[in-house]
């Protein structure tokens, strides 16, 4: 019984050692141009510039020089709906939808070659490598998943949300300068969502992963566009009687400029 005992400890013992010993040979040191980004009445978009390096150390494998990176920005997670538009009747009317269920309102994948090229098609779908493999979670019914890439309700919530600049996908964004320093650009469309994004940056070494690492940066309103929006959001009852009274006023001005005598 003892013996048990003593080999049951001895096992957690090296399971805690093996459990607390370094996992990869490199780690990442990155940072982002600017971690605030501010947007004010003449904002028009921005692009910032992410940029970090590759530490090896003693246990790095000898002769290992060359590297894939995959960033992806993913912004604030809202619920979306895609809908169906058919014409009948002469008129187009909405026939049928899909919701989407707290999906990034902003996402982009960058990397320095093709997908195919750094990974296996399996290990592009466990590390969500392009934007066809990004899960992006679906109401279908009493249910609740992602579906194929090529489902007609999400290719057009991703062409759409493209359109707009705010899904994207661009596989010759990160440039390496050296065999361990790189950089790359996030552009920022004007129509960009406003909250806090999420930077994760992944490794690959012979279509393998070998280490992440994560980053963030805030997009704030400021000046009258932040007052409003808290107003909006603290004083709702306040903020909608002024503003059914400024439409008032509104329309009694214009009525008194374009009456005709």
């Amino acid at each position: 019984m003892i013996a048990r005992v003593a080999l049951i400890l001895a096992g957690l013992v090296l399971g805690a050692e093996l459990g607390i010993s370094p996992a990869y040979a490199e780690r990442l040191i990155v940072s982002v141009s600017n971690h605030r980004v501010t947007v004010t009445p003449n904002y028009s978009g921005e692009e910032l510039v992410l940029f970090g390096s590759v530490e090896k150390d003693a246990q790095t494998p000898a002769g290992r020089n060359s590297y894939d990176l995959v960033v992806t920005v993913s912004g604030p997670r809202a619920d979306m709906v895609t809908r169906r538009k058919e014409r009948k009747f002469g008129i187009w009317i909405n026939t049928d939808s899909r919701q989407f269920l707290q999906v990034p309102t902003y996402l982009a994948l960058f990397s320095n070659r093709p997908f195919d090229a750094i990974a296996s098609p399996e290990v592009q779908r466990r590390q969500q490598l392009g934007l066809n493999n990004v899960l992006l979670t679906q109401r279908v019914g009493p249910d609740y998943a992602d579906v194929v890439p090529n489902d007609p309700f999400r290719s057009a919530f991703v062409r759409l949300r493209t359109q707009l600049g705010l899904y994207r996908e661009a596989q010759s964004a990160v440039t390496f300068l050296t065999p361990t320093l790189f950089r790359t650009g996030i552009p920022l469309p004007g129509e960009v969502p406003i909250g806090t994004y999420d930077v994760e940056i992944k490794l690959f070494a012979d279509g393998a992963l070998v280490t992440r690492t994560e980053t963030a940066f805030e997009i704030v309103k400021v000046g009258f566009e932040q007052f409003v929006a808290n107003a909006a959001r603290n004083n709702g009852f306040a903020y909608g009687l002024v503003t059914a009274f400024m439409a008032l006023m509104t329309g009694w001005m214009a009525s008194i400029v374009f009456r005709k005598d």
